[in-house]
């Protein structure tokens, strides 16, 4: 699968490359109006003719486009087609906590070694408990 995708991906390069390369090379719309008022020279057009490379650039564009096309299609087509992940390609899956260092978490110790909660002293006392730990203005 490797293979096909490396092809792919060298190709569309390729075919990018060249096709960049073409697109500079043609005369825009405009420079037919100055050859006609005397400007321009006579040797750009003798390689390919009088309108035959504008003929030739203009299809070797279009079929380079739809090469990239189909290139890019492919490579979405197989890109999709890798395996599945083994992982969602989260950072904490990897984390490891050891369950001793959290408290109430692993084995809990024997019980004569776990000393009783305090009771409060007086049944008044306990809604005063949590008052002490709320800031003043």
């Amino acid at each position: 699968m490797n293979v096909v995708l490396t092809i792919l991906l060298t190709v569309q390069i390729l075919s990018a490359l060249v096709m960049i390369g073409l697109i500079l090379m043609q005369h825009g719309k405009g420079a037919d109006a100055g050859a006609a008022f005397g400007g321009g020279g006579a040797g750009s057009a003798s390689l390919f003719g009088a309108s035959g490379g504008a003929n030739f650039l203009s299809r070797s564009t279009g079929v380079l486009a739809a090469v990239f096309l189909i290139c890019t299609l492919g490579l979405a087509y197989f890109g999709n087609l890798r395996e599945a992940p083994t992982s969602s390609g989260s950072v904490l899956e990897g984390v490891v906590v050891p369950s001793q260092q959290i408290p109430g978490v692993g084995d809990a110790p024997p019980a004569s070694d776990v000393p009783a909660p305090a009771a409060p002293a007086s049944p008044a006392a306990a809604p005063d408990a949590g008052a002490a730990q709320i800031p003043g203005k």
